[in-house]
C-alpha cells in the first residue's frame, strides 16, 4: 500500500484501537480529580493507554525494531498516535469534569428545578426574571370565589424576581408576596421553566383582625390623611378630648383635598402590606451604574379626606369611638441604617452568608488561621460564634463543629467556602 492509504488505515485502526483506552482514562481522570483532586500525569495515561491497546507492552513499542522496519510500520504508529490522542484528550475532559463537579450532591440538589436561560433578563448585571401569571387565576377548594379586582391584580401585576432561585424557591417567594400585598387567605403556585406560573387563590378572611396584635383593638377615625402612609407606621390622632399613638394597620384617602387646599393625585386603594424590596433587586456598583427597575413598595395613601384604622389599647380605643374626627400626624421612627453595610458590599460586588461548622470537616478542630480561610476560600470571617459571639476575629479563633460563621465573599468564592464548611 501507498503511505497515504498506510496513514488512513492507521487513523482507522487508532480510533477503533483506542475507544476503550480513552474511556478508562477519562473515568479515571474524573475519579482521581473528584476524590482526591490529584491529576494524573500525562506519562501514566500514555503507558496505561498504550498497555490496553496491547502495543507490545506499552511506550516500548514506539522504539520497537519489528514495527519500525515492518511493511505496516507507518498505519501501526499512526494508531499509536490516535490512541494516544484520543486517550489524552478523554482523560483532559474527566479532569475537567471532576474538577467542576461539586464535591457534594443531594437527592434535593438533583430534584431542583431551574428555569430555562432564554427567559432570564439581565439588569445592571444581575439576572432578573419576569413570572407572567398563565391562563385564569383558580379558586381554592374549601374558600368563597376571589373577587374579580383581585384576580385582576393577580394576572396584571409586575411580578420580578432574581433569575437565581430555584423554581421551588420562586413559587415560595411568588406565593408569599401574593399573600402579603393582595391579603390572600391562601395561595398555591406552580411555575415552569418558562417563567409562566399557575395560581389558585383564596380571598381574604377576617384580614383586619388579623393584623391587630393581642391585647389591642382597632378603632378607625376619619381625618385629613396624609400623603405616604403605609401599614406600620406609627401616627398620633388628636380630638378636642383625646390625644393617643399608635400603628396604622389600614388607611383609605380620596385624593380629595378639602376645600382650600392644592390638587392631590388620584385616588388609590386602601394602604397595606407590600413586599420588602427584593434583596437583590439592587444594582451593583460601579464607574457606571444601571438604573435597575423600581422595586415594589408598599400601598400608600395619596392624601385628602380618608380614614385612619389603628391598634390601640381598650381604653384608648373607648375614648377615640367617641370622637367624630381627628387631626393625624405622622411620628419619626428614625433614620434605618441597618441595612446600609449590606449596600456598601453590594456595591463592590461582594455577598455575606452565614454558614455553619460541620463535624469532621476541613474546619472543625482547628483555627481560623490554621485554616487559611482567606488564602484558600478567598472569603472574609465577619462574625464567628463559638460559645459566643466574637466580632472581626483574628486567626487565633478556634472553630468546633457546630459554630456558626458570617462570612463576606463574592458569590462564586461563598459557594466554594459553604461547600467545604458544611
Amino acid at each position: 500500500m501507498s503511505l497515504p492509504v498506510e496513514i488512513v488505515f492507521g487513523v482507522y485502526l487508532g480510533v477503533i484501537t483506542g475507544i476503550v483506552p480513552a474511556l478508562v482514562a477519562g473515568t479515571l481522570g474524573f475519579v482521581f480529580k473528584y476524590v482526591t483532586d490529584v491529576t494524573i500525569p500525562g506519562l501514566g495515561v500514555v503507558v496505561l493507554s498504550l498497555a490496553i491497546a496491547g502495543v507490545n507492552g506499552g511506550l516500548l513499542a514506539l522504539n520497537d525494531e519489528t514495527i519500525r522496519r515492518s511493511e505496516r510500520a507507518p498505519a501501526i504508529l499512526t494508531a499509536i498516535v490516535v490512541v494516544l490522542m484520543l486517550s489524552m484528550y478523554a482523560h483532559a475532559q474527566g479532569d475537567r469534569l471532576g474538577a467542576s463537579v461539586p464535591k457534594r450532591i443531594s437527592l434535593k440538589q438533583l430534584r431542583d428545578r431551574t428555569l430555562s436561560t432564554d427567559v432570564i433578563e439581565l439588569v445592571g448585571g444581575r439576572g432578573r426574571v419576569s413570572v407572567e401569571v398563565a391562563g385564569e387565576v383558580n379558586d381554592m377548594e374549601g374558600y368563597p370565589p376571589l373577587p374579580a379586582d383581585t384576580r385582576t391584580a393577580i394576572l396584571d401585576g409586575d411580578w420580578t424576581f432574581p433569575a437565581d432561585l430555584p423554581l421551588a424557591e420562586l413559587e415560595s417567594r411568588f406565593a408569599e408576596r401574593l399573600q402579603t400585598e393582595l391579603d390572600l387567605a391562601d395561595v398555591a403556585v406552580r411555575i415552569d421553566e418558562r417563567a409562566r406560573a399557575t395560581v389558585s387563590a383564596a380571598p381574604p378572611t377576617g384580614a383586619l383582625s388579623k393584623r391587630v396584635p393581642a391585647g389591642k383593638r382597632a378603632v378607625s377615625v376619619s381625618a385629613l390623611v396624609p400623603t405616604g402612609i403605609a401599614r406600620g407606621d406609627v401616627v398620633r390622632v388628636i380630638t378636642p378630648d383625646l390625644d393617643v399613638e399608635g400603628a396604622v394597620i389600614a388607611a383609605r384617602s380620596s385624593g380629595k383635598p378639602e376645600p382650600g387646599a392644592g390638587a392631590a393625585p388620584k385616588p388609590t386603594p386602601a394602604a397595606g402590606d407590600g413586599p420588602d424590596p427584593d434583596d437583590d433587586a439592587r444594582t451593583d456598583g460601579g464607574e457606571e451604574t444601571v438604573a435597575a427597575p423600581p422595586a415594589a413598595t408598599a400601598p400608600t395613601t395619596t392624601g385628602g379626606e380618608g380614614r385612619v384604622t389603628l391598634a390601640l389599647d381598650r381604653s384608648e380605643a373607648a375614648d377615640l369611638l367617641r370622637a367624630d374626627r381627628g387631626r393625624v400626624l405622622v411620628l419619626s421612627r428614625g433614620t434605618r441604617r441597618e441595612y446600609e453595610l449590606t449596600a456598601l458590599l453590594r456595591r463592590a460586588g461582594k455577598r455575606f452568608r452565614k454558614v455553619s461548622v460541620i463535624a469532621g470537616g476541613p474546619l472543625d478542630g482547628h483555627t481560623i488561621g490554621e485554616a487559611e480561610v482567606r488564602e484558600a476560600y478567598d472569603v472574609a470571617v465577619l462574625a464567628a460564634r463559638h460559645e459566643s459571639w466574637t466580632i472581626a476575629p483574628d486567626g487565633s479563633q478556634s472553630l468546633s463543629a457546630g459554630d456558626d460563621l458570617f462570612v463576606v465573599g463574592s458569590r462564586d468564592a461563598l459557594d466554594r467556602f459553604a461547600e467545604v464548611a458544611a
